[in-house]
Formats: structure tokens, C-alpha cells, sequence
């Protein structure tokens, strides 16, 4: 199982089109995998009497939110538990790496290595300072104490309130990754995490050499070198006499064996990135794009329920309600909607999950951050400070509005109501579908984030599980037991799957690397350029829950 780059719901490609990828382009830099593929592809190797082990070689993983973690951890439980060995080879590990490596019966680290336990930290960039030397005049409108998205334009530093909220959920996302790799390697939280005095003591005992320590802790069964791990997999797997290795097969050229028709299905429909009215970017969805999908999975008689796959920190308010809308009419279309929340499903993400049937999160998910805010930046100031002005006239106090101009004092009124009524119909939502009060979901809102252990306490979900469950309760939902899952992936062409592969980005040609900061950018400041009343239910924390 050699991973390449990242893991995600909705790959840019599926396991095909990658696979045709290779062959004509000898394309082998992938960026992103399917969650899904991966998790078929062990389970269909568990069953495949041609293969006979498992080696995990993980160097070039780049990680995955923990429930993708947890989720593909399940499937190579399965696969152990079948009496196929699992082996794991690392010239080191990070923590993603060393999280599936966990269930391997035996893991194997090169003699210059190290497993780099060290814990989940986030960090924000905080522009306060900046944006006050440049002059630019920031307008902040927002509802709920715990909804620190707004806060990099407010202070230089994390707010008490945020300060707590995070801690909460990432020490609970930390216990979680800890609590499960300790029972895999059969060891205590302490054992496997020893505190930092300890950890140094070891450390010096062995001279420095972190791979001895990573033996000395039991975080790796053998200290190897390559060639001999090598004739170790020899010795079971056999030697292939063209690579001169032992007998293996990539899972990039594993061939999946595709399921027997069924006229009765269940739609799967990703929601993955921030969600915008305008066009997709990398990181982002198009919430009009995700309605259209919602609409044919309603209109297509042959799918009796969908399920909603949210890995989403949010994003316009108005964008999330064209998706709501189009959930809401398919429910009321006798179609059995169930929420499978990701590694976030969180403000507008929640938003958008509110008219499910039945929702279920994973004890990792990062959900809630039920709250309103909305931004707008103008330039006056910076304007005049290097002698450019404007001047004009308008029909009324708000025709003015400009980056421009002061903000008029009639139109920060307007927002701040906007925003409120937003965030009141976003209780509103939560409430009637939750089946509770106003005040009952305004006491576990104000913008705080939750994890799904949390969660499910707070009754903001139905059940901790995975997609497996997911799958069963749609098919339970609409009473159906044959049946094939319909997914739906927004699929760009080979064209462009070669372009993204070599570091291109589609149509304008424009560096990946370019584009990354430009999306980061856009994500933790430049969101307002999407939503057409400036409104957002967005978690800016949310996406840095990961291994």
C-alpha cells in the first residue's frame, strides 16, 4: 500500500481515469486518493486468495483527517484479523504515517529514523497590526462568543474564549489518535506518550539515536535497513525475478472488481471544501453545483435515499441555504437523507447537514461552530496616506458603498441585523430539526466548536460511526437490501488531470504553488469575494484538526 500524497472524500480522479493516467503519461505524482478506493481496495484484497500479506510503505503519505485515518484503519483491522499479515516499512513515520502503521503486526523503521510523536497544534495567522499600518479599516459584524473566524482581522492573538474552545476539542482529537494507536500496539497512553522528562531521559540513554528510542518505547518492533527488510518479504511473499523484490502489486495498479448492476440505488454526494456561491477553486465547492446533484438524485426514480458525505469548515450563508433548500425538497420527496460527517462538518457545514434524516459523525469529526459573521475591508485611509482620493454623490446613504470610502453608518446597521437574522434562522434550523428549543441549541451555539464525542452528547448527532453505518441506515431508511451505491463525483477531464498532475492548474495555467496561497489566502480572508451579502458560516480551526 503505497500511498502518494494526500487522502480525501472526493479525489480529483477516480481509481480509472489515475490508473489511464499512468499508462499514457507515466504520470506516478499522485496528490490526492479517494478515501473510498482505498478502503475498497484492502477489503477486496482481504478476499483475494492471490494475495497473501499486506506491506504498508508510507513514505510519501502526506495524510488525512483522523476519521479518513480511522476509517481506512478499520478496513486493515479486517484485513489482519482475516490471518493476512500486515507488515509496515518507514525511513520514519509522522503521525498520519505511523497511525495506520499501528495495525501492521509488525512495523519496521530504517536505522536513521525516527516516529515523530509529538502532538496536534493549529496556529493562525492574526492581521490586526498589519492591516492597521497599511490603513485599512476593517468592519466586523458577528453573532455567537465562541466564533473566532473573524478574529485575525480583530486582534494578534487568540481570544480566551477561542483559546478554551480549541483546546477542548484538540486535546479530545489528541486522546483520540493516542487511545487508538496504544491499543494497537498493545501498550498505555502513557506508555506510547510518555511526558516530556521521561521521553528525554530515554533519549539520551540511547545517545540520541531516535530510532533505538522508537525501539526502546515499542513504537516499532525491528530497526532495518532496506535490503534486509527486503529478504525478510522475500522469505514470505516470495522473489519477483523482473524487480528483483519481493512479489508485490501496487495499489495503483490493483484492479477493482466492480459490483453486479442494481436498478435500486443510493446517491453519495460530496461535499468537500469550502462552500462558495461562485465558481470552484481548489479547496472550495460550488454550493449550486452540489444543489444540481441533490436535484437529480430527487428526480432519479431508480434512488430511493441519499447520503450526504460532509467534509465542509463552511462558508457563505447563502451558498449553504441553496444546498438546504434542495435537501429539503427531497426529503419531502419521500427520499431518506443520511449525514455522514467527515473530518468537519462544521458552521455552514452543520448548516447544510440540518434537514437529514439522521446524522452520524465520527468520534473525531469536528462539528458545530453554530454562528454568523460577515466582513467588509476599505481602503479611504491607505488611499489618502499616498495622495489618491475619491469623491462623488449617491442617491441615498447606502448607494455609496465602496473599498473606497468610510463604511456608511446605515449600512453597518444593515449588516449587523442581517447577520443576526441569520444567525437566528441558523438556531432556528438546528433547533426544529434537532427537536429541542431556541434556548437549548443557543446554550451549545455562540459559534463553539464541538468534537463528535462531544457532539452526540450535545444531540447535534444521531450516532458515532463511520460510512459503513451510513450506508446501512440509508438502506434501512428506505427499506431496500439490494442495492448499489450512485456516486457522484465531479470528474474533470484526463486533460486536466494531467495538468493538476504536473503541477499546472487547468485553464489558466497557472503554478499549483501559486494557486495554494492564493486559496489559503481565500480561505482564512478573502471569503467575502463569495457570498453576496457578505454573511459566513465558516470554522476557521476546523480544518487543522489533522494527523
Amino acid at each position: 500500500m503505497d500511498i502518494t500524497g494526500t487522502i480525501v472524500d472526493n479525489a480529483i480522479a477516480n481509481n480509472k481515469l489515475r490508473l489511464l493516467g499512468r499508462e499514457l503519461f507515466g504520470i506516478k505524482n499522485i496528490k490526492e486518493n479517494s478515501l473510498f478506493d482505498i478502503v475498497e481496495i484492502i477489503r477486496q484484497a482481504k478476499s483475494n486468495t492471490n494475495i497473501t500479506g499486506l506491506v504498508l510503505s508510507l513514505k510519501n503519505f502526506n495524510g488525512a483527517d483522523q476519521p479518513s485515518l480511522q476509517y481506512i484503519g478499520k478496513a486493515l483491522s479486517e484485513f489482519r484479523d482475516s490471518g493476512k499479515p500486515i507488515y509496515s516499512i518507514g525511513d520514519s513515520y509522522n503521525q498520519a504515517q505511523y497511525f495506520l502503521a499501528s495495525y501492521a503486526n509488525k512495523i519496521y523503521l530504517m536505522p536513521q529514523g525516527m516516529v515523530d510523536l509529538r502532538g496536534f497544534a493549529t496556529n493562525n495567522f492574526y492581521y490586526k497590526s498589519l492591516l492597521d499600518k497599511l490603513k485599512v479599516n476593517s468592519y466586523i459584524f458577528r453573532v455567537g462568543t465562541y466564533k473566532s473566524a473573524a478574529e485575525p482581522f480583530l486582534r494578534d492573538n487568540m481570544s480566551e474564549a477561542a483559546r478554551s474552545a480549541d483546546s477542548r476539542w484538540l486535546g479530545k482529537l489528541w486522546q483520540n489518535y493516542m487511545d487508538i494507536v496504544a491499543i494497537n500496539r498493545k501498550l498505555t497512553p502513557t506508555e506510547l506518550f510518555p511526558d516530556f522528562p521521561t521521553l528525554l531521559a530515554r533519549l539520551k540513554a540511547v545517545n540520541g539515536d531516535m530510532a533505538q528510542l522508537a525501539l526502546k518505547n515499542k513504537w516499532v518492533d525491528e530497526v532495518t535497513s532496506s535490503a534486509s527488510f527486503d529478504q525478510a518479504m522475500i522469505k514470505i511473499f516470495g522473489k519477483n525475478d523482473q524487480s528483483k523484490s519481493f512479489n508485490a502489486i501496487s495499489i495503483y495498479d490493483y484492479k477493482l472488481i466492480h459490483p453486479v448492476q442494481q436498478s435500486t440505488k443510493i446517491a453519495v454526494i460530496f461535499v468537500e471544501g469550502t462552500i462558495n456561491d461562485g465558481p470552484e477553486t481548489p479547496g472550495s465547492i460550488c454550493g449550486e453545483q452540489i444543489a444540481l446533484q441533490i436535484r437529480d438524485a430527487r428526480l432519479d426514480p431508480n434512488i430511493k435515499a441519499i447520503i450526504l458525505r460532509v467534509n465542509s469548515p463552511g462558508g457563505s450563508v447563502s451558498a449553504s441555504e441553496v444546498i438546504h433548500a434542495e435537501l429539503l425538497a427531497a426529503r419531502a420527496a419521500n427520499k431518506p437523507i443520511v449525514i455522514s460527517m467527515g473530518g468537519m462538518a462544521a458552521s455552514g457545514g452543520y448548516w447544510i447537514s440540518t434537514p437529514g434524516n439522521f446524522i452520524i459523525a465520527s468520534k473525531s469529526t469536528i462539528t458545530g461552530s453554530i454562528g454568523i459573521f460577515g466582513f467588509i475591508h476599505t481602503l479611504e485611509n491607505f488611499l489618502d496616506s499616498i495622495g489618491i482620493h475619491t469623491d462623488g454623490v449617491a442617491t441615498s446613504p447606502i448607494a455609496n458603498r465602496s473599498i473606497t470610502k468610510k463604511l456608511p453608518i446605515e449600512l453597518s446597521k444593515i449588516m449587523q441585523l442581517t447577520v443576526e437574522n441569520g444567525y437566528n434562522k441558523f438556531i432556528q434550523l438546528v433547533a426544529e430539526s434537532r427537536h429541542k428549543t431556541l434556548d437549548e441549541i443557543e446554550n451549545i451555539a455562540q459559534g463553539h466548536v464541538w468534537i463528535g464525542s462531544d457532539a452526540i452528547n450535545k444531540g447535534l448527532v444521531d450516532k458515532l460511526g463511520d460510512f459503513d453505518d451510513a450506508v446501512n441506515k440509508a438502506a434501512e431508511l428506505a427499506n431496500i437490501e439490494n442495492y448499489q451505491l450512485n456516486w457522484y463525483i465531479n470528474q474533470p477531464s484526463i486533460i486536466n488531470i494531467v495538468l493538476n498532475q504536473i503541477n499546472v492548474e487547468n485553464y489558466n495555467f497557472i503554478p499549483k504553488p501559486i494557486i495554494n496561497i492564493l486559496n489559503f489566502i481565500n480561505q482564512n480572508g478573502g471569503i467575502g469575494l463569495f457570498d453576496a451579502q457578505n454573511r459566513y458560516a465558516f470554522c476557521l480551526n476546523c480544518e487543522k484538526g489533522k494527523a
